[in-house]
């Protein structure tokens, strides 16, 4: 084997750069860097294109992690998911990271271009939506924001009739404590999960015997840190949006911070919250 250094100059004009796949051919660093088009001469759009833009991208990886631990989920890879599911975890971190970046925007700031942006709001973002439906958040109101978009409706729509990731979870929880899912409670396709007695009645005896069900309680973990850290990136969005515009309504026609601060009550894994009251 060669210990000869690589020289990019030299070996690179040996081979040929015309005839190799570059670093933005493979990531397409040039059609991604030309989506973002300023609609005003607002110094702080292009920060607020790019932010929006780049957490889309994070959430895109999110529901793909999400669907491929649901998936190891129910082919018994429990290694694979609590992968997974940390990985999403600090996905959420990363998101959180970027409000610090927005709040550098101040009202001032945002006034100057805030009209050019119509009634579009991350309302509509139809990723987080599918984030919120893998979870457990259920509500087939929202599905109304994305009508005019056929092929995203059909997507949500056929997420509503799957059990959720937290379903799965359920039916595991009970196929290792009853030895079959026969008392488990039927999923809630179609609306927000709520706490069942059931339920927090078999955390309650996982966390009571951790050495028994440990893989069950490293689930539980897993469950908590992600709703931990999705939770704070939704006290963050409340948080900036308050500092940047106070209490106006949100461009999509939301009422703004009053809205998010109602979406702070919603709790994806209630058992796993409740239970700990009881310990």
């Amino acid at each position: 084997m060669s210990s000869k250094a690589y020289d990019p100059e030299k070996d690179g004009a040996r081979m040929g750069f015309s005839d190799a796949m570059s670093y933005g051919d493979y990531l397409h660093i040039d059609t991604l860097l030309s989506q973002q088009h300023c609609l005003s001469n607002a110094h702080d759009e292009m920060l607020f294109i790019v932010q929006h833009q780049t957490s889309e991208l994070w959430m895109k990886l999110i529901i793909h992690e999400l669907a491929a631990a649901r998936e190891a989920l129910r082919t018994g890879n429990t290694a694979k998911m609590f992968k997974m599911l940390a990985r999403v975890s600090r996905i959420f971190e990363q998101l959180n990271n970027q409000w610090d970046v927005l709040r550098t925007m101040t009202p001032a700031d945002y006034t100057l271009f805030r009209e050019t942006l119509g009634p579009s709001s991350g309302f509509q973002s139809y990723q987080y939506r599918m984030i919120e439906y893998v979870l457990g958040n259920r509500n087939p109101n929202m599905l109304k924001p994305h009508a005019h978009l056929p092929d995203i409706h059909k997507e949500l729509s056929a997420e509503l009739a799957r059990p959720s990731f937290y379903d799965e979870v359920v039916r595991l929880l009970f196929r290792t404590l009853d030895g079959h899912e026969d008392n488990a409670p039927a999923p809630q396709l179609e609306k927000p999960h709520e706490a069942h007695p059931e339920i927090q009645a078999r955390w309650k005896q996982v966390y009571e015997n951790i050495e028994t069900y440990w893989t069950l309680y490293e689930l539980g973990e897993k469950l908590v840190d992600m709703e931990d850290y999705f939770r704070r990136w939704r006290f963050n969005h409340v948080t900036t949006v308050e500092r940047v515009i106070g209490f106006k309504r949100g461009t999509g026609g939301t009422s703004g911070v009053a809205y998010l601060r109602r979406m702070l009550e919603v709790e994806l894994f209630p058992e796993l919250w409740h239970l700990r009251g009881e310990l």
